[in-house]
């Protein structure tokens, strides 16, 4: 919904400039309308996408001098409704009709727990006058991205790094820890590491506190067990179907709350044509959809239009679809670029934010399916973790896009040491409260791979579009709802049994039993004719070459076989490494 930003000083004035350079870069994520606010020690700036209560009462920095608060938000609660009645009752008085008004006066309630109460996705930061303390949240699931940088007494936070950039004096060196999970994982980096040593994120379902001294205190107020519980031993095959399809369909039903025109993004797949059927279920008519194709290179095609017709046919929703050939994908792709908070290896980055520039002419809400591969156990290497004996060994096979003796190939010694990807693995094996190696998996992949990666693409895409993205499938209590169901529910007949199941009573067939699909920009998978000299030239630039990341030898060999070069789940290697570089080169590093 929006951008936020600030600066908290515990040695003197915050500079409200550099608040502003920060609003700057944001601005693409709330283009309707902007503020600034500062007291002493704290400004805090924001930019509005206006989705809910469209007047000027629900403008932001929001300050309720009655209260001694001020607060910048970035999301949406979709329970805000209720909440409000709640907080009337308790005697608060509003004079807006926002979910940001709710969320101060929550704050004022009850303090850091109002967390708990929200159904949403959401970061804030509240700043309380009479104390001077300032408190920041991230949504459990980490769909909103929140970003800090420190140096010396200060403390500057905002919704993209390339924000805190801006503001000037980060360190941007590159992390090599990072680096390792950049080119491990997918370019996913956990966090709180960023691919900067000097820009670092909040950890998802956390609150941070600052007390004007400068001391802080982190909490965590959210944990998940994948796994099953005793007391639903009792459940049936057909119990879970059906408590799904409930949830999934209170989900859906939850993020239609809006006060402007809303979509769904409908790619032709399961995850995107249930959230269609589900809201026609709900009554929901004339709901647009839209659908992206590009074109087939090296035999891979580049559409799922089949599978989307028949979903856009048969609920009669008003459905789009855009075509987007080579020459306009390449165009795109610095642009693309450029809106990646971090560097994001993904083929279908592209496709969101071309996708994204459509739809934000005819809505600024849409619905996704980004989750349901997490949380429903629906990748290819989840089957090879059942029973597994060796998770951390059997997980980095199926997973990793290249082992550590390669990565000793790819980097210059300066930047490659330990294994780190594989320790964390192993340490994070050991700490989840999962007892079964696909469980862990599970656990692993929707806490830390799901947030960095798919998340994070379709956050970065469709803002970049002034376009807000909704995610049932990371309602967190649907989420809570499949991590207790056992996992051969989840991972039987390739994956994501349990959800097929439920949809079959509103999906049709066809769609369901079709072979897996992704979101294909095969261009960026098989690089090919100018797609080859963008890379070529991004890899031979002086900037490249004198920066030092990669091994050059290896940098030659994925020149000279770009389609022997592709990582376990069939991506460019060539293309990770001149995506890196891209990045860095677009943000002047």
């Amino acid at each position: 919904m929006c951008g936020i930003c600030g600066e908290i000083n515990f040695g003197g004035a915050a500079d409200p400039n550099a608040v502003r350079a920060m609003m700057e870069v944001l601005r693409p994520r709330g283009p309707d309308a902007g503020g600034l606010h500062g007291q002493g020690g704290v400004v805090f700036g924001h930019c509005r996408l206006k989705i809910i209560d469209l007047s000027e009462a629900g403008q932001q920095p929001m300050i309720d001098a009655e209260l001694g608060l001020s607060i910048v938000f970035n999301g949406c609660i979709y329970n805000y409704k209720d909440l409000r009645e709640e907080l009337t009752a308790k005697g608060y008085r509003f004079f807006s009709t926002s979910d940001t008004e709710v969320v101060l006066k929550a704050f004022h309630a009850w303090g850091r727990d109002c967390v708990k109460r929200f159904l949403g996705m959401f970061v804030f930061a509240v700043h309380e006058r009479d104390s001077g303390r300032v408190t920041l949240a991230r949504d459990r699931l980490g769909i909103k991205p929140l970003y800090y940088a420190e140096s010396g007494r200060r403390f500057r936070f905002a919704s993209s790094l390339p924000a805190l950039l801006a503001a000037g004096e980060v360190d941007t060196t590159i992390d090599k820890v990072a680096l390792h999970h950049y080119m491990s994982w997918h370019a996913g980096v956990p966090a709180p590491l960023t691919i900067l040593r000097g820009v670092r994120k909040v950890h998802p379902a956390t609150t941070l506190t600052f007390e004007p001294d400068g001391s802080r205190r982190e909490e965590t107020y959210w944990t998940l067990t994948v796994g099953p519980r005793a007391e639903d031993r009792h459940m049936s095959e057909a119990d879970w179907r059906a408590a799904v399809l409930d949830s999934l369909g209170t989900a859906v039903a939850r993020r239609q709350i809006a006060d402007v025109p809303t979509g769904v993004l409908l790619s032709g797949g399961l995850d995107s044509s249930v959230i269609v059927a589900l809201l026609a279920q709900n009554g929901q008519s004339g709901l647009k959809t839209f659908s992206v194709g590009f074109d087939a290179v090296n035999g891979v095609e580049g559409d799922e239009f089949k599978y989307s017709d028949i979903i856009a046919e048969r609920f009669a929703t008003d459905h789009a679809k855009l075509v987007v050939d080579g020459s306009r994908t390449l165009e795109a792709l610095p642009t693309a670029i450029h809106a990646m908070a971090e560097p994001q290896m993904s083929h279908d980055a592209v496709a969101f934010l071309l996708l994204s520039q459509e739809v934000a002419r005819h809505v600024k809400v849409i619905q996704s399916g980004q989750g349901a591969d997490e949380v429903f156990g629906g990748y290819h290497w989840y089957p090879k973790l059942m029973g597994s004996t060796d998770p951390t060994g059997d997980y980095a096979r199926a997973y990793f896009d290249r082992d550590h003796a390669e990565m000793r190939e790819a980097l210059t010694p300066d930047f490659v040491d330990e294994d780190y990807s594989r320790d964390f693995i192993a340490r994070f094996f050991a700490e989840s409260r999962s007892a079964s190696a696909i469980d862990k998996t599970l656990d692993l992949d929707q806490r830390i791979m799901l947030v960095d990666d798919p998340v994070k693409r379709v956050d970065n895409m469709t803002m970049a579009c002034g376009l807000e993205a909704r995610v049932p499938f990371l309602d967190h209590e649907l989420v809570e709802l499949a991590a207790r169901i056992p996992a051969e529910l989840k991972v039987r007949d390739g994956g994501k049994f349990i959800l097929k199941e439920a949809a079959r009573a509103v999906v049709p067939a066809e769609v369901i039993d079709r072979p897996k699909g992704y979101f294909p920009v095969p261009a960026l998978k098989h690089i090919r004719g100018p797609f080859m000299d963008f890379v070529r030239d991004v890899l031979d630039r002086p900037a490249a070459r004198e920066r030092g990341i990669f091994n050059r030898a290896y940098v030659d060999r994925l020149l000279a076989d770009p389609d022997g070069t592709l990582t376990p789940k069939g991506n460019s290697k060539l293309w990770q490494v001149a995506l890196l570089e891209a990045w860095l080169q677009s943000h002047g590093i």
